[in-house]
């Protein structure tokens, strides 16, 4: 609800509207905190939590969880509510015959915007800023989802920050800073990005060792334009398997950034053996020839 107003009236967002309009639902309007006013959807969700997650079920990822919530449904069928006569299965396939058609479409539940990137390079989703590698003036297709943003340009997702519940708030991809970064390394060590992958805990301590030793070795500018480089390269590379770069080079003892770039690549570098030529057929061709006068 966008607003309270007197007694049962509300102001509805304008995506709720379109959600039960779209599914053709008619959205019942409570008090707020009278939840018992809706004591059969409550009752039914208690009665699925305490009976299909108590205790917290495992699973592998979504995908796993939601087949096990739907094959708990499916057996739900099976139940009796009350004094009924039928059970829960055979009640549903009676409401059926009551139930208008569904929409041929889907509805995309993600709330949707079209912000402009700034100056900056940010793009303003509700009252928070997320970083974006694109021009400044760009006009950008958003989906705000539950847990992440989804960010479209030209038919392509080129960013899919994490969302963030508080306000007023800057979320930056150190990713996307990378180019800037490469000609002016010294904004490195102090940028907004950077301190938030620490605070993230995903910025690997195994990154700060080698950082560190390529300043030593070729002073603070050129070893931190190493560093970015490198980032660069597991921009396109994957960050997975920089980081498995890095540490296998600093438990070689090496340090160097030729030494993790090899490392990154060498997997790209490996080239088929070639086939092995049976030695007698280079004989029988070496007579061919004597016979032939070409040796």
């Amino acid at each position: 609800m966008k607003k309270i107003l007197r007694g049962r009236e509300r102001e509805q967002t304008a995506r709720f509207i379109a959600l039960h309009s779209h599914w053709k639902f008619a959205a019942e309007i409570c008090t707020p905190g009278e939840v018992h006013e809706k004591g059969g959807v409550e009752g039914e969700q208690g009665y699925f939590r305490r009976n299909h997650w108590v205790p917290i079920p495992q699973a592998r990822d979504l995908d796993d969880l939601n087949e096990q919530l739907l094959s708990a449904c499916r057996a739900d069928q099976g139940r009796r509510i009350g004094d009924r006569k039928q059970d829960v299965g055979a009640l549903m396939v009676m409401e059926r015959d009551h139930l208008v058609p569904l929409a041929e479409e889907g509805f995309e539940l993600g709330e949707v915007c079209f912000p402009i990137v700034d100056s900056k390079g940010y793009v303003k989703v509700r009252t928070n800023r997320y970083s974006v590698p694109l021009r400044a003036g760009s006009k950008v297709r958003v989906i705000v989802l539950p847990a992440c943003i989804e960010v479209w340009h030209e038919g392509k997702c080129v960013a899919r920050p994490e969302r963030c519940y508080g306000r007023q708030q800057a979320i930056l991809n150190l990713e996307h800073y990378l180019d800037v970064l490469e000609r002016k390394p010294g904004a490195l060590a102090g940028s907004t990005p950077l301190v938030q992958l620490r605070e993230q805990g995903r910025w690997p301590e195994s990154y700060d060792r080698l950082w560190q030793s390529l300043m030593r070795r070729h002073g603070k500018q050129v070893g931190t334009w190493e560093m970015i480089e490198l980032l660069l390269l597991g921009r396109q590379q994957g960050y997975g398997r920089l980081r498995q770069a890095v540490e296998s080079a600093l438990e070689m003892g090496s340090s160097d950034a030729g030494a993790v770039r090899y490392l990154l690549t060498a997997e790209d570098l490996e080239r088929p053996q070639p086939e092995l030529l049976d030695v007698r057929r280079l004989v029988s061709i070496r007579a061919t020839l004597a016979g032939a006068g070409g040796l």
